[in-house]
């Protein structure tokens, strides 16, 4: 049975998503196509909780592309997931994207387009010393101000204001970047109520840990990967970094990176009511559902949604 029709699998960090993304491939032909910002780097596994045991014969798409230390960026991402995704339906097979970033997930649904935009260094000199105000001030006199992340750091705003002056410039440019949402999909939400979630990733904190995870962060720093790098990425690697440097206790470092981990899967939630709240709406399926009767009924909305 094959659904050329794209299917998203979202939620969570600790939700189970890997493993229901990967039954609904295996009923519809598909292939994966991760949606997760830190899996892409080699290296970097367990952090990430790439767990490619679970795919077994499935294939999949952007895991282990970067090298470790590599700062990969959402026009990476998205150029990189419509190549993925045109390559699937190319074999008439299905792309179901995994992942819980939800700037990657909302940006491709958005039909967003990042034409590269080249550093303007004269410009970024006039801005030197401004205050965020002032730069907020700059950019709605360029554009209207419907995206407020533009705005929330003084590095953003100019950065802001260099893309807008580039497409005033190059007015070909601009046009390139309207969005075009896509309108054949599916969104699939795993929803796990707030307890189980905690307890959840309690438990795969413990168990990665188990696993090997302080020896995974030792192994790329020996490999000669700078920790101001690695704790770039965040979380496991932030607080495992300063823990494999001597800058904290091990306990310091589970405490701390427990709660950075709740805190992080809460901010996913209110990414993805935002979503909802911006015109994307999510079909959310009990993370507990029976595996086979869950990749039945995804695929089973796709099938409808594609003969509409």
């Amino acid at each position: 049975m094959s659904v050329h029709r794209m299917i998203i699998i979202t939620g969570p960090t600790a939700s189970g998503k890997t493993r229901r993304a990967v039954d609904v491939a295996r009923l519809v032909d598909g292939e994966i196509v991760s949606a997760d910002s830190r899996q892409i780097y080699r290296g970097m596994d367990l952090g990430t909780g790439k767990d490619l045991c679970e795919y077994e014969e499935v294939p999949f798409h952007l895991i282990d592309i970067c090298p470790a230390g590599y700062k990969y960026n959402l026009y990476e991402w998205l150029r990189d997931a419509r190549a993925a995704i045109a390559d699937i339906r190319s074999r008439s097979a299905t792309p179901v994207v995994c992942g819980g970033t939800g700037l990657y997930v909302e940006s491709l649904l958005k039909g967003l387009a990042l034409p590269e935009v080249p550093e303007n260094r004269e410009l970024r000199a006039s801005l030197e010393g401004r205050s965020l105000a002032e730069l907020t001030d700059i950019l709605s006199s360029m554009k209207s101000l419907h995206n407020v992340t533009d705005v929330d750091t003084v590095k953003r705003a100019v950065r802001a204001i260099e893309i807008q002056t580039h497409y005033r410039d190059h007015p070909e440019a601009a046009a390139g970047a309207k969005p075009s949402p896509v309108r054949d999909v599916v969104v699939i939400g795993v929803d796990i109520d707030r307890d189980t979630r905690r307890r959840c990733i309690t438990e795969r904190l413990r168990s990665r840990l188990d696993e090997g995870m302080v020896d995974e962060v030792r192994a790329l720093l020996d490999s000669g990967i700078a920790p101001e790098d690695l704790i770039y990425y965040g979380l496991e690697y932030k607080f495992l970094t300063l823990y494999a440097t001597g800058q904290i206790s091990y306990d310091e470092m589970f405490l701390q990176l427990e709660t950075a981990i709740h805190q992080f899967a809460k901010r996913q939630m209110t990414w993805f009511r935002g979503m909802e709240r911006r015109g994307f709406p999510i079909v959310w399926l009990p993370w507990d559902m029976p595996r086979g009767e869950f990749a039945q009924r995804v695929a089973e909305m796709s099938r409808k949604e594609a003969r509409s």
